[in-house]
């Protein structure tokens, strides 16, 4: 009785704070603590989304950012779940939050009749997003996806996330020329330093970083899947030609070491950075916004920061294009191959919700309600606008009904300091969001976010990448790789929670952060041996790590088809 109690009061509560947002002054004001598991910059006081954000709803931000180790961070926060940040986006180990018990349940809250913004954005991929607890059985959501819950058919105006990465400088240089393998990319690089080994004030050129930071490993991890014509499936390679979905870790399979030696060559020709295994990732974003590093693999949002700091700075050839690079024939015999298996290139693939990554909201909360109803208003056109476009007049303006900026305006918006002033970055990142395709009203057809604007992206271009693009005959920046591929219907494997084989992936990790860097380094009498003993090391949780995997991606293909 007090529980049916306790959820009528509830519900009765979000339905009054859903009737308006009218005037601030009707509600109680209130700061919220909140925890980005990610690096970040403090909004100033002046910031006017934030006013706005404090007129309308009468909530005021207090951002705690990462500093230091992810994990770490969160174990010391999760010691006293009565005292958690209102708040919580737990970054790439959110899953930890979860098992923790330290997010309330979101479906608490959200239903078609009292959240219908929400509950319309979640819907189609609803499937995904909902789960069931697997104690209770009942349905569970606790992260609503800060990302890919896009409207309309996909755009890939450039690659957000995983590839090699060049300076456009160095394919200038060369000629404009098509790079599509490991070989290519590493000659170019070399060739390039060898004639242009320092930048105009004199500072040596970096041929290729490895960032090894904590969860950012991906970085030295991930780069073999791709190379096998795979999009991001985290640390597994998974055959979806297949029924069955054969499932292997590939960090320790023979076309793997091709990856490691090609890097260990390079490491001796002096072309990877020699501290590159102990940077910190605010390190990374220096060398990177300094425009002295030439090539990397990464995803493109995961150096945004440094990006912005080259346009900011004008230096346009010294950023970034995303190349889908793949093993030739000659970089690994077909008897190493998977059997039946054949490399094409997808590096992008089909539109996935970024499952368990934003904010939850978390038990120690005391206005869960109210942070609900929040959202549920701010997914209404006029909020999406403002945190999207701005200030209409200020930010933007409305030109024979297209929604366009001046090219000021859009480079205020890649500005650091700008943002910090204008934008409701640090809190908007985490919130749901609407994506893609505008699909109704006067803008219809049109994009929510701006720098997929045609009118922008195109005619906003900045004279050097307009050229660029110009010599090779593309339109946009994603045409250096393949249309999107097909989501497969398991979603991303990635984002399977690994919490029942915890101490086993753990370990799997371990190694790979540990032995990896060494095998890189290696003298070339030592570089099979320590191979085979990384090989050796790591086959036992590996082969957990991928029956687990295999496991679960059936369990989600079977849910996907309704076939539980």
């Amino acid at each position: 009785m007090r529980k049916l109690l306790a959820v009528l009061l509830t519900l009765a509560l979000l339905g009054t704070l859903m009737v308006s947002f009218a005037a601030a002054e009707e509600l109680e004001p209130i700061t919220l603590t909140v925890f980005r598991g990610d690096p970040g910059d403090q909004p100033y006081e002046d910031n006017k989304i934030y006013k706005k954000i404090e007129e309308e709803f009468g909530v005021k931000f207090e951002f705690e950012f990462l500093a230091g180790d992810l994990d770490e961070t969160l174990g010391l926060k999760l010691q006293d779940l009565d005292d958690l940040p209102d708040l919580f986006d737990g970054g790439n180990s959110a899953e930890t939050l979860i098992d923790a018990g330290a997010l309330v349940n979101l479906l608490d809250y959200v239903n078609p009749e009292d959240t219908p913004n929400l509950w319309a954005h979640i819907e189609p991929q609803k499937n995904r997003i909902i789960t069931k607890d697997e104690v209770t059985g009942e349905d569970v959501m606790y992260i609503i996806p800060n990302y890919g819950l896009g409207e309309g058919e996909q755009i890939v105006n450039s690659v957000g996330g995983p590839a090699f990465f060049i300076q456009k400088q160095v394919l200038a240089w060369a000629g404009y020329p098509e790079i599509h393998t490991l070989d290519e990319y590493f000659d170019l690089i070399e060739k390039f330093i060898a004639e242009n080994p320092t930048n105009a004030d004199g500072t040596p050129y970096i041929g290729f970083d490895i960032l090894c930071e904590g969860w950012r490993h991906f970085c030295l991890i991930n780069p073999v899947q791709h190379l096998m014509g795979r999009p991001n499936d985290g640390e597994v390679l998974v055959d979806v030609t297949k029924d069955d979905f054969p499932t292997e870790t590939f960090i320790n399979q023979p076309y793997a070491k091709a990856y490691y030696k090609k890097l260990n060559e390079e490491f001796k020709k002096g072309i990877i950075s020699q501290d590159t295994f102990v940077m910190s990732y605010d390190q990374y974003i220096a060398q990177l916004s300094s425009g002295i590093v030439l090539g990397m693999f990464d995803q493109a949002w995961d150096f945004g920061d440094a990006t912005n700091a080259l346009l900011t700075d004008k230096k346009y050839e010294n950023t970034y294009v995303a190349l889908g690079l793949v093993y030739d024939e000659d970089d690994v015999a077909a008897e190493d191959m998977p059997e039946g298996w054949t490399i094409e290139e997808h590096y992008v693939n089909g539109s996935l919700p970024n499952l368990d990554r934003g904010f939850g909201i978390s038990v120690s909360c005391k206005c869960p309600e109210r942070i609900v109803a929040m959202w549920e208003r701010m997914l209404d056109y006029d909020w999406q606008m403002l945190f999207n476009w701005g200030v209409e007049g200020e930010d933007y303006s409305v030109e024979d009904g297209r929604l366009t900026m001046t090219a000021e305006q859009y480079a205020n918006t890649q500005d650091i300091e700008w943002q910090r002033h204008n934008k409701a970055r640090a809190f908007f990142e985490s919130s749901p969001k609407r994506q893609g395709y505008i699909m109704e009203g006067e803008f219809a057809g049109q994009c929510w976010e701006p720098g997929n604007q045609d009118e922008i992206v195109f005619g906003l271009m900045n004279d050097y990448d307009k050229d660029f693009l110009s010599h090779y005959g593309y339109s946009k920046f994603g045409d250096f790789v393949n249309p999107p591929i097909e989501l497969a219907p398991y979603g991303e494997a990635w984002q399977i929670d690994k919490a029942d084989i915890q101490k086993d992936y753990d370990d799997y990790l371990r190694i790979q952060d540990e032995q990896l860097p060494g095998i890189i380094m290696a003298s070339d009498d030592e570089f099979d041996a320590k191979w085979d003993t990384f090989v050796n090391d790591i086959t036992p949780s590996a082969d957990i790590y991928a029956n687990f995997m295999h496991e679960q991606i059936l369990k989600l293909v079977a849910a996907y088809y309704g076939e539980e």
